[in-house]
């Protein structure tokens, strides 16, 4: 029997309605899943397009032209449509596999199922044409002002002595000192600079999946989503 290993915290989102966009992001901070980028998840994203739903999964943050999926992970999306928040629904596990050459094989539950090389921006479409895959390097979408992000950091660091934090444990802060912060926050250079992208030249590797929303909301148009990674084990 196979085991499975876990290698990354779970990117998790809901989507409002199917409608919503929504997203989630964890970028290089896990030890453990730094052992292997290719199991590292970046972020999840899910909208809808007319009858279909859009689902993203980004791994293996700095990838580049060399980078590739491993052949020893699988790479899964979590889907459950319900018609009412918090009142359980139907599952769905969308999961992707990858042999040496960068073959890809996904399954939708048993539902449907497609294989081959999804590498070209087209995509690779399922025999019913319900289910289409595209998986490669891309620009890495996220947005984050590290330059800034470091300096508000350094801020509160220096503050850390002065402040005083109420029942919960948050720091509590004149109306200057916060908007100072958020200043930084949106600026670079101690808030004398524009907010730069950090991650405006990486890129990632990841996988873009078009699914038919009859084969996923069974049980209600409110969808969540999340993702996973998993290793085998011996």
């Amino acid at each position: 029997m196979r085991r499975t290993i876990w290698l990354g915290g779970a990117a998790a989102l809901a989507m409002a309605s199917i409608t919503s966009v929504a997203s989630a992001a964890d970028h290089l901070d896990s030890p453990a899943v730094k052992k292997d980028a290719a199991a590292d998840i970046t972020d999840v994203y899910a909208w809808s397009e007319g009858s279909n739903m859009l689902l993203v999964l980004n791994v293996a943050p700095l990838a580049t032209v060399d980078s590739k999926f491993s052949d020893a992970v699988q790479y899964a999306l979590h889907l459950e449509s319900t018609g009412a928040f918090g009142m359980p629904g139907e599952k769905h596990d969308v999961i992707c596999t990858f042999d040496a050459d960068q073959k890809i094989s996904c399954w939708i539950g048993d539902k449907d199922y497609v294989t081959g090389d999804a590498s070209n921006t087209d995509g690779l479409k399922s025999a019913s044409g319900k289910f289409r895959v595209f998986a490669g390097l891309r620009a890495d979408p996220f947005f984050f002002n590290l330059a800034g992000f470091q300096d508000a950091v350094s801020t509160v660091k220096g503050a850390a002595a002065s402040l005083t934090f109420d029942g919960a444990g948050c720091p509590q802060l004149d109306a200057n000192t916060a908007t100072t912060i958020v200043n930084l926050l949106k600026s670079t250079n101690g808030g004398q600079g524009a907010a730069e992208n950090f991650f405006a030249t990486v890129n990632v590797l990841s996988i873009v999946l078009e699914v038919d929303k009859s084969l996923v909301t069974g049980g209600g148009d409110i969808v969540s989503v999340w993702g996973s990674t998993h290793q085998a084990g011996g």
